[in-house]
């Protein structure tokens, strides 16, 4: 194994310097922040032996803003539709081509679901009720909702860059009015909860148009993504507080409107002035990843992103879970009812990323494809 001066002088050495550092910083971000969001507003209760699935949202909705900085989710649709757009040409045989996209995404999956299967076995076998371990499997599954969306955007690329060329930024328009008219059909209008299926695509259709726009060189400057900050922050703040939007930017158990399943109009703008941020922050991340070490994770976080994503809840629950043979931990199995508790999940951070590092020492060779040996 070389040592990890030689890993960082290798991978700084090994990248092009065309590469756009940058998108890979976002796309990291993007991961990371939704990874400490799962980690820190999802609590396994165990109740008589019994896990249960709460939220300190629920009896502490003043830490709202928690989920303001953790839920990045429009980060990475953005980075997808920037790095979709410029990967895919006129010309690109469509097949092959979406063929190998969707081969990166789903090849860590079956890895995970085949591993839960002996694991759900046993947890039925040492006393899991059917209702607990449907909790848990929930838990487990609740990512690759993200990524059914994120890969039917991937496949539908080709339609959104000629959306963009035939439209511009009427085409981001009709996206967010097409938001805001199926949320006053199910808000104000009593209409089918089912029209919330529409927003699930084109809400996230927003940040992704947006990274194709930025592919194309509309981002280019500091004007346009200071005035989507700004503009997306405002009409968040307005549907927040004149519209009744619920102020969380994620799910919360109990609540009877959820930001996030699916996508509102608050959502979109909170995504939209999220984006805008993210753009203004180019230089400051194109200056730290000049930095060898910090590319260097950077880099290797991107190389098995999707290993990363898809077992950071299964590294929680192996901590919850397994902890609970010894019993009740605070910040762990307790209710997240006071701020005491808040401060007790932070200590356990480490221990889900030390068990998210073993799990990734495992599954990431899975992630791509073997190389044959010269």
């Amino acid at each position: 194994m070389p040592s990890p001066a030689t890993l960082v002088d290798r991978i700084n050495a090994s990248t092009p310097p065309e590469r756009d550092r940058t998108v890979d910083a976002l796309r990291a971000i993007g991961i990371l922040g939704v990874i400490l969001g799962h980690w820190l507003v999802t609590a396994v209760v165990m109740d008589s032996g019994q896990p249960a699935v709460a939220s300190p949202l629920t009896a502490m909705p003043w830490l709202a803003p928690v989920s303001w900085v953790f839920q990045t989710l429009a980060v990475f649709f953005l980075v997808g539709g920037y790095v979709g757009a410029k990967g895919y040409r006129p010309g690109t045989p469509y097949a092959a081509w979406v063929r190998t996209r969707m081969s990166r995404l789903f090849r860590p999956v079956p890895v995970l679901l085949l591993a839960w299967v002996p694991v759900a076995a046993g947890l039925l076998c040492v006393g899991y009720t059917g209702e607990s371990l449907r909790s848990v499997i929930k838990l487990v599954l609740s990512p690759l909702w993200f990524l059914v969306v994120y890969a039917a955007l991937t496949a539908l690329t080709p339609l959104v860059v000629a959306l963009w060329r035939r439209l511009g930024w009427s085409a981001a328009a009709l996206a967010v009015g097409t938001v805001a008219l199926v949320d006053l059909a199910r808000f104000g209008l009593d209409g089918p909860d089912a029209l919330g299926w529409i927003n699930v695509v084109v809400g996230w259709l927003v940040p992704y148009l947006l990274g194709v726009a930025w592919a194309h060189g509309a981002m280019n400057g500091r004007r346009v993504p200071a005035a989507m900050l700004g503009g997306g922050a405002l009409a968040t703040a307005g549907l927040i507080v004149y519209a009744g939007y619920p102020a969380s930017m994620v799910g919360v158990p109990g609540a009877e409107i959820s930001n996030l399943n699916p996508p509102t109009l608050a959502a979109v703008t909170f995504g939209v002035a999220q984006v805008g941020l993210a753009l203004l922050l180019r230089d400051r991340l194109a200056r730290l990843m000049r930095r060898p070490r910090w590319w260097a994770a950077t880099a290797m976080a991107n190389l098995s992103a999707m290993t990363v994503f898809l077992w950071h809840q299964t590294a929680m629950l192996a901590v919850t879970l397994t902890a609970a043979l010894a019993g009740t931990a605070g910040g762990l199995h307790t209710r997240p009812e006071t701020l005491s508790w808040g401060l007790q999940r932070l200590v356990w951070l480490p221990a889900f990323a030390a068990a998210l590092a073993l799990a990734w020492a495992v599954a990431h060779r899975f992630e791509r494809p073997r190389r044959p040996r010269r």
